[in-house]
């Protein structure tokens, strides 16, 4: 009994944290139960009828609600399809890759994924026949493919010349304006940007996670743009892939403040969550807390938008709003046609955005 106590005194975080990480929500909650029930702890029980009739007083005194929309149901499709922005630009190749109509079968043996990322999880074979056949059905089988190491950096590359050098490319950014050269991005939650001024033809290809935004990469990217190809802002046209959307993009306290001390704009990026738990709900006395308010761990969690920073980086480059296109997909509520590593947990392919000049 006196195990027992200390915990509940030292508060049951621990344990909770222990059992979400490695069991299903339903499981951690049957163990739960069964661990106060072995230290004689039980959950007192409403008088019989007593739920009803609170709701039924509650539902007789609050105010009718508007009634909600019905939810869009998911696409479902098992057909090799690309996201494109309506650019017409017919000399150049553009798209967004999703995870359908491929031929992988390592996140599971029901599926048939289009992984295009090379991994430990899937085999070098089955990723290149997937990239054959999205090149395919892109018409980019004459380009060079341009991969670059990604490392969550502000590096943006110069490609000047149709022969790129041996060896990886570190950068998280390419630009160009010679034809034959694809470049690409992989992604499973960052942002993938892609640019095109349509009277220089110079493109580029953007992967912008959380540190890549706060760094500006985009931003700079434009920049760069203007001082090699001497683009105008207002001749480049901007497409953002699928990536994680604010509804489940929730971040640290630390995320926050570097995003404070780098825009005037923050608040308008950041908003406040409440998750809904089930443990939490069931056995909401084990997560009450003693501090201070706005001292606990507890409460709203703080979700980014990562796509609305990535667009006021846009337009603070000078670019017209309405040539900045963005395919509004959360890759974390849709992992039927997205990769996602953070809903699944790291284990998941990579989807590809690809820009060339035929």
């Amino acid at each position: 009994m006196e195990r027992y106590l200390k915990l509940l005194r030292t508060g049951l975080s621990p344990i909770y944290n222990h059992l979400v990480a490695t069991k299903s929500k339903t499981k951690s909650i049957a163990e739960l139960d069964k661990f106060l029930a072995d230290g004689g702890f039980t959950r007192a029980k409403r008088p019989k009828g007593a739920l009803e009739r609170h709701r039924s007083q509650r539902d007789a005194e609050q105010t009718p609600k508007r009634a909600k929309p019905a939810a869009k149901p998911k696409r479902k499709t098992s057909k090799l399809e690309i996201l494109r922005a309506d650019w017409n630009l017919p000399w150049l190749i553009n798209g967004f890759s999703t995870r359908t109509g491929g031929y992988s079968t390592a996140f599971g043996p029901d599926r048939k994924d289009l992984n295009l990322g090379i991994s430990q999880h899937d085999s070098r074979d089955t990723v290149l026949k997937n990239r054959a056949a999205f090149f395919k059905s892109a018409g980019a089988t004459k380009l060079t493919l341009i991969s670059p190491k990604q490392i969550h950096s502000s590096i943006v590359h110069v490609l000047d010349s149709a022969k790129p050098t041996a060896g990886t490319i570190t950068a998280d950014g390419l630009i160009t304006n010679v034809p034959g050269l694809l470049l690409s991005i992989q992604t499973a939650d960052c942002v993938p940007i892609l640019l095109v001024d349509t009277k220089t033809k110079a493109i580029g290809a953007f992967h912008a996670g959380w540190r890549g935004t706060v760094a500006r990469i985009v931003e700079k990217g434009v920049g760069m743009m203007r001082v090699t190809y001497g683009s105008a802002p207002r001749n480049i046209r901007a497409a953002i892939g699928p990536c994680i959307a604010q509804c489940c993009y929730a971040v640290g306290e630390e995320v926050v403040d570097q995003f404070h001390t780098q825009f005037a704009y923050a608040d308008a990026l950041f908003k406040p969550y409440f998750e809904d738990d089930p443990i939490n709900r069931k056995y909401p006395l084990l997560f009450m807390t003693a501090r201070a308010p706005g001292h606990s761990n507890l409460g709203p969690q703080i979700h980014l938008d990562l796509v609305e920073a990535n667009r006021r980086q846009l337009l603070d480059a000078g670019l017209d709003p309405k040539k900045i296109w963005s395919s509004d997909e959360c890759t974390s509520c849709n992992t039927d046609r997205f990769f996602s590593y953070r809903k699944e947990a790291g284990f998941t392919g990579r989807m590809m955005a690809i820009i060339g000049i035929k």
